[in-house]
């Protein structure tokens, strides 16, 4: 997700065209279900009064065969201006979405991208190493580099999985010096951001690699399978990279729900409820949204009860869906967007960690 280019989403006065489908087209009849799925979009899209004008730029758009291996998944957000988001994730949409309305509908998106991360992937032994930048929504690296032996990147895998390392033999290398060649360029991804680190490799150069990282701000996992020597290496390091990121996200979203849980203990610094969020945005409090999507759509937030509530370029006349809403303001007021269940909101589908708290907001307003 790119808050910037979706901040210029939020510019047009709409009404605006959100279809998410997934554009996958790897089985036996993939080109005729592609079809299908665009067919279905585009009809519902103009059932519900969209232009004839934007359902054919809709359609055309989403024709468009991708070629990166499945699944993948597509969202676009289009008004009678053209096309004004369009990206693709490394994810199988189950339940397509295609609305037309005031607002953009991101809610199925958003919940995609949460579970969604960049990570950095370290594999060293003592013929050589590779470090890798990911988005865990693409199989393919954004950034690579090669150090000690001869290695190359396998780039495209069959069921959209990870990049896997072969290595080719080197014995000019030890396991020390391959390791702090890692860790230097490791540590170039870290300075720029990139927290996790996940390292796989011989056991001996992951342990020196371990320690070399103890002292910097990288979150490090060691993934224990995958080595060259272990018997179907590759899909084993695959298999590995998908349990950890998940393992990642499960962490994640558990730290986030015990932090919201210790606030509202405190009554102090979040809010629940969508009124009490909204508010929250007209405070310009909020740092962190935590939406249930499917609860919020559920619900309508009245815009005129929260004067103030910047929402871009669309004035709503009336109620309008209260996920659609909050996302907008989110997006707007550069807020960070998390999932989560009303189970764990106080049985809201919505809450908000703030960025003071609230007995401090007549000193800050």
């Amino acid at each position: 997700m790119n808050p910037t280019v979706l901040s210029r989403v939020y510019e047009s006065t709409g009404p605006f065209a959100s279809v998410l489908t997934d554009v996958s087209h790897d089985s036996e009849n993939g080109a005729h279900e592609h079809e299908l799925r665009v067919r279905a979009a585009c009809d519902q899209l103009a059932e519900q009064g969209a232009p004839d004008a934007v359902v054919a730029m809709v359609r055309e758009r989403l024709g468009e065969l991708v070629d990166r291996p499945a699944p993948v998944g597509r969202v676009l957000v289009a008004t009678p201006e053209g096309i004004l988001y369009d990206e693709l994730t490394g994810v199988r949409v189950d339940q397509p979405v295609a609305t037309w309305a005031p607002f953009p509908d991101l809610a199925a998106w958003i919940e995609h991208r949460d579970s969604s991360q960049t990570f950095v992937l370290a594999i060293v032994d003592h013929e050589g190493g590779d470090v890798a930048l990911y988005d865990s929504d693409v199989p393919e690296a954004q950034e690579e580099a090669s150090v000690g032996g001869e290695t190359r990147f396998v780039h495209k895998v069959p069921v959209g999985g990870w990049s896997a390392l072969r290595y080719q033999h080197n014995t000019d290398n030890v396991w020390g010096r391959n390791a702090q060649a890692v860790f230097e360029e490791i540590q170039g991804h870290v300075r720029r951001g990139h927290t996790l680190v996940l390292v796989a490799g011989d056991p001996q150069s992951r342990g020196i690699l371990r320690g070399l990282l103890e002292d910097t701000k990288a979150e490090v996992v060691e993934l224990e399978s995958g080595t060259r020597s272990e018997d179907g290496g590759d899909e084993a390091l695959q298999q590995a990279i998908r349990e950890a990121l998940l393992d990642h996200v499960v962490a994640r979203r558990l730290a986030l729900t015990h932090e919201l849980k210790e606030r509202l203990g405190r009554d102090t610094a979040a809010v629940t409820g969508i009124d009490g969020v909204a508010d929250a945005f007209v405070r310009g409090q909020v740092d962190t949204l935590v939406l249930d999507p499917a609860a919020a759509a559920e619900v309508e937030l009245d815009v005129s009860e929260h004067p103030g509530l910047a929402l871009g370029a669309v004035t709503p006349d009336g109620p309008v869906r209260a996920d659609q809403a909050l996302l907008a303001a989110a997006v707007l007021t550069d807020a960070a967007v998390s999932v989560g269940s009303s189970a764990t909101l106080g049985g809201e589908p919505a809450a908000a960690l703030l960025r003071w708290d609230q007995e401090a907001v007549g000193t800050h307003a």
